[in-house]
């Protein structure tokens, strides 16, 4: 029996040393018109701020016969990235239990040092490096080791295992970088290029399309992936998705799988959002996002009928806690809200990435409905802390609610926060209203 998994893309050291079969490349097809401009800056010539600003679209946009040009100027600033964290020995309680395992003193023997290969981009001349945190998570030693050869050690900046993505940095002051594409703006079918270190063979360029978007496969608690058919493999975790004008379009980070090899189905975390991790990381240290009080979920068909709604779109509001941003704006239960700060809600995981990426402090528009009624409401988000969360989730690492409206009443399981909240012992059972 075969089953589908989800495989973040990186690899171990010693799965490098395995022989792996070569295949004949496909030839691409002819595309009519010139070799696309080039937006991977020459270091000597760079003029503009340590970050990148996201570029324009060019006014013409036309293909040449080869990429050979794109990925000459993208290979530089799309770096390996090895990291490696030491084995623990642990004490043990009866040391004569472990005689012929552990040393004199009782303590069983250290395991062989773990050794991770994946890809990072350079986002800045100054040696700023987005990966995935999947990539460094936990690691003693991160080594960078550009085109060229030159191997750095590579400080942790900060890492936000909630978008899988890490920011690490290494010395410089001109090296080559990517600029930011708008993948908002990004369309299926676009062409593109995805670079990196596969099973540590080194540089890597593979092309597809951009085949889907907005995807929401891994458990993580925000998700907007870029789906894409251009080969992505074990190593290639961190590694750069780049569209025709080499500009960076998402950051590469796992796979859909039966073998764990690349079957065209891959997923890169759109180049917005990492940027918008990146800025947050580089100013706080760490990824500051909006909340505004409100436990969320899907507006399924029937719930749509049971509200006399004539639409199966938005975040339909469960809860709203009191004296929250949400309760000041005069959001209630049973709420459905269909746009917010200008942008469609097609359902709970957009509102909740939306009021993520607002900038605390904001004030902007929302649209609901009530009763079948539209209303225009203003609402001020609020820094989100650790225990603060606009999620369909319940709390940090617990199981989505069964939860739903019957007869205008909205009831869900009695989770242990919801009772450690309402101060309820473990002796009473039932369904929260």
């Amino acid at each position: 029996m075969t089953h589908n998994s989800l495989i973040p893309q990186t690899t171990s050291a010693q799965s490098t040393t395995a022989c792996w079969p070569l295949f004949g490349l496909a030839a691409l097809g002819l595309f009519l018109g010139s070799i696309p401009a080039l937006t991977a800056h020459n270091p000597k010539n760079e003029t503009a701020s340590s970050l990148p600003k996201t570029q324009a679209e060019p006014k013409e946009s036309r293909f040449g016969m080869s990429f050979a040009p794109v990925v000459k100027q993208v290979l530089p600033a799309v770096a390996k990235i090895y990291s490696s964290s030491r084995s623990r020995r642990s004490e043990v309680i009866d040391p004569q239990r472990y005689r012929f395992f552990g040393d004199n003193q009782g303590r069983l023997p250290r395991s062989p040092d773990q050794q991770g290969i994946g890809s990072g981009v350079i986002v800045s001349k100054d040696g700023y490096i987005l990966t995935n945190n999947h990539v460094v998570d936990g690691a003693d030693s991160v080594k960078v080791q550009l085109t060229d050869g030159t191997e750095s050690t590579a400080q942790v900046i900060g890492t936000d295992p909630k978008t899988d993505l890490a920011v690490i940095k290494i010395s410089g002051s001109q090296l080559p970088y990517l600029n930011f594409a708008d993948s908002d703006g990004a369309e299926v079918g676009d062409l593109v290029l995805a670079v990196g270190n596969p099973f540590g063979l080194g540089e890597t360029v593979t092309t597809g399309i951009l085949s889907a978007k907005g995807r929401a496969t891994l458990g993580l608690d925000y998700e907007d992936f870029l789906q894409t058919d251009a080969a992505i493999n074990p190593g290639n975790s961190g590694g750069a998705l780049v569209d025709v004008q080499g500009r960076l379009l998402g950051i590469n980070t796992a796979i859909l799988s039966r073998t764990g090899g690349n079957q065209g189905i891959g997923f890169a975390i759109p180049s917005n959002l990492a940027r918008e991790v990146l800025r947050s990381i580089i100013k706080d240290g760490r990824v500051v996002r909006g909340q505004i009080g409100v436990r969320i979920q899907d507006l399924t068909p029937s719930l749509a009928k049971r509200l006399d709604l004539g639409l199966v779109r938005g975040a339909l509001i469960g809860d709203v806690i009191p004296r929250s941003a949400a309760a000041r704006a005069g959001i209630e239960s049973g709420d459905v809200i269909v746009e917010f700060n200008g942008h469609t809600i097609a359902d709970s995981r957009q509102l909740h990435l939306a009021v993520g990426r607002t900038e605390s402090g904001s004030t902007v528009p929302i649209k609901i409905l009530r009763n079948g009624n539209s209303q225009s409401l203003r609402i001020t988000v609020l820094e989100q802390s650790d225990q603060e969360d606009d999620s369909p989730k319940v709390g940090r690492n617990e199981p989505t609610p069964q939860s739903g409206i019957l007869n205008g009443v909205g009831v869900t399981d009695l989770s242990p926060t919801i009772r450690q909240q309402a101060s309820l012992p473990n002796s009473i059972t039932g369904a929260i209203v």
